[in-house]
Formats: structure tokens, C-alpha cells, sequence
């Protein structure tokens, strides 16, 4: 779902291959690339204030031999909160509290992060309530596109029609898992966001392949073509999660992979779009343009990393919020794609 084509008024979209939109690309890739770099562990992690807390925290609530142990609602243990989970979130709050308080000359110490996070006000149990609601926003415009616009508006007979049905149940998956993992924060959600993600982005430019390249088409070449790619595909997944989970959890290459596949499917639609319009002349054959343009400026979010306002809305959950409308477009697109394909078929048999 990630293209450049720039529609302007009173003259013709700009070419993806201009040196702005690669400079954008490459400086994009550059930066989340050192965002991602991982460290051992955050500034919160290593303050002596911070680690005396737990220790208490933990010492008077959750040992057996505690005089008070922590009461836990229902909801938090439900979502696994327990005793020393409970002492940290705690904690992480207290110390920010404190620092914030604190003025020395010029200003108060800044918030800093635990565990590679912000100090997140959780809402019902949920860590990063915002990242989840946004994250939802995402799931539902794949659901919105499937059961009110493929579904309804693209005939079981077009032959492209399975891979977009696919590309929404992707889609579905990944936000969910990253619903959860938003919702709490373990390893084993961290892992199923990640794999996920890699499979939203990856099979986005399988499908997109198939559609530009029509591999779809019923002759023997298009057809060993196709189980090429599908196997190509399947085999760059594997090794990717083989990677991540045998060999080392990389955030790096992780975020390198995940944006020069995105990089990729982007520069394909762009030339698609391209001389779909310049053919055309038709306004929808420009709808990617808008849609690249929207989710470069809101993955640009993830450069500029910030405290969460008010506790809750971060950078990250802004660039999940930033990714509901472009998907609502992109299936409006791939239906007007498709009635626009199966009519000029008809064309072309009568």
C-alpha cells in the first residue's frame, strides 16, 4: 500500500523516479533504520532511584512474607498484570513524577524511557491504550475493505480477486497482533507483531507483483512465473523469521527488511500509476499518489520520537492513527482497478 504518485492541479503527476521522492525514500530508510538501533537498556532502566524503588516496591508488597500484598482488579490480572509488574509500572511513574518536579537550572530532568518505552498511562489494563485503538482503526479498514467494497463490488470471476480477499485477511492479522502487543508488552507479542508485520509488508509486494505483472494470467510462462514468486516470496519469509528467532532479534535489520520491501512495492505502483494515468487521464489512477504521499509523512513520525502527551499519544501511535485513511483509499482504488480492468476486457472481446 505504498506508492508515489503526485497528482497536481493544472499540470501532470511527477515521476517516481525523480530525485526527490528517491531523497525521501532514502533519508526515510536511513532514519528509521537508526531509530531502530537496539540498546541494552534504557536510561529509566539504569537510575539508582529507579532500581531502589522496585526493590522496596517488591520487598513490602510482593513477597510471601509481605505485610500488604498488592490487590490486583480483575481486568490487570486478566491481561497478566502481576505483583512485580505492578511495582514497575508503579515506579516508572513515581520517578517521572519526581523528575519532573525537580528544577534545577534551566529546566526540570526530562522523561526518560524503561524497558526501550515511554512511561505510558495505561488505560484498562492496556499499556499503550492509543497504539491499540489506533491499531484497531487499521484492522477495521482492512474488514471495511473486504466485506464492504472487494466482496460486494468485485466478482468472484476476476481472477484477482483471491489475492486482494488475501491481502485484507493479512492485513487483519497483522493489526490485531499488534493490538495485542500494544495491549501488553511480552516477548511472545513482541515476536507475533514483528512476524506478522514482516508478512503484511511482504505479501503487500507479492500481491502487488501479481497485479502489475499479471502473473495471474492463464498461459504456461505467467504461470511458472507466478509459482517462481510464490516461492521466492515464501522462501525470503522464512529465512526472515529464522533470522529474527534462531539466529538473533536484530531491531536493525528488522526495520531495514521491512522498509526496502515497502520501498520496493512503493516504486512499483508509482510506474503502475504512472502510465495508468498518463493512458487515462483518469483521476482514481492517481489515488496512490495521495496514499504514498500520506504515509510518508506520517511514517516520518517515527523520526521524531517524543514524550507521550498526556501520557498516551506518542509518535508511534500517531503514525498507526496516520495509516486508517490511507487503507480506506487503497481498496476504493484496487475496486475502481478492477471494474476498470474487467471493462476494458469486455472491450476488448466485443
Amino acid at each position: 500500500m505504498k506508492f508515489n504518485v503526485a497528482s497536481r492541479r493544472g499540470g501532470a503527476p511527477s515521476s517516481p523516479n525523480s530525485p526527490s521522492f528517491l531523497s525521501i525514500q532514502q533519508l526515510l530508510l536511513l532514519g528509521l533504520v537508526a531509530l531502530a538501533t537496539p540498546v541494552a537498556a534504557s536510561i529509566g532502566d539504569r537510575l539508582p532511584e529507579f532500581q531502589e524503588c522496585i526493590r522496596v516496591c517488591e520487598r513490602e508488597n510482593c513477597g510471601p512474607d509481605a505485610e500488604h500484598q498488592t490487590p490486583i482488579p480483575l481486568h490487570r490480572r486478566l491481561l497478566l498484570w502481576s505483583c512485580p509488574s505492578e511495582c514497575d509500572y508503579t515506579c516508572q511513574h513515581l520517578i517521572t513524577t519526581t523528575r519532573l518536579s525537580q528544577v534545577p537550572p534551566p529546566a526540570p530532568h526530562p522523561v526518560v524511557q524503561y524497558h526501550g518505552k515511554w512511561p505510558f498511562t495505561r488505560f484498562l489494563g492496556m499499556q499503550e491504550p492509543f497504539s491499540v485503538l489506533f491499531s484497531l482503526g487499521n484492522l477495521w479498514a482492512h474488514y471495511d475493505g473486504l466485506y464492504n467494497k472487494i466482496l460486494p463490488s468485485i466478482p468472484a470471476s476476476y481472477p484477482l480477486r483471491k489475492w486482494y480477499i488475501w491481502l485484507a485477511y493479512v492485513g487483519m492479522a497483522s493489526w490485531f497482533f499488534s493490538a495485542v502487543f500494544h495491549t501488553r508488552d511480552f516477548p511472545v507479542t513482541e515476536q507475533l507483531d514483528y512476524f506478522a508485520a514482516g508478512a503484511n509488508v511482504l505479501y503487500g509486494l507479492y500481491y502487488s507483483a501479481v497485479r502489475i505483472f499479471r502473473l495471474d494470467k492463464d498461459t504456461p510462462r505467467r504461470q511458472s512465473l507466478l509459482r517462481l514468486w510464490t516461492a521466492l516470496c515464501i522462501l525470503l519469509y522464512v529465512a526472515h523469521v529464522t533470522y529474527l528467532k534462531m539466529w538473533t532479534w536484530d531491531y536493525t535489520y528488522n526495520m531495514a527488511a521491512n522498509v526496502a520491501v515497502g520501498a520496493v512495492q512503493n516504486l512499483l505502483w508509482s510506474w503502475y500509476s504512472w502510465t495508468r494515468y498518463r493512458e487515462q487521464k483518469k483521476g482514481w489512477a492517481a489515488w496512490p499518489g495521495i496514499v504514498v504521499a500520506w504515509v510518508l509523512v506520517a511514517m516520518s513520525l517515527e523520526l521524531l520520537d517524543f514524550p507521550p502527551l498526556w501520557g498516551s499519544v506518542d509518535a508511534h501511535s500517531l503514525w498507526h492513527a496516520g495509516t486508517i485513511v490511507p487503507t480506506v483509499i487503497w481498496y476504493n482504488f484496487l475496486v475502481r482497478d478492477a471494474q476498470d480492468d474487467m471493462a476494458r476486457s469486455e472491450r476488448l472481446k466485443s
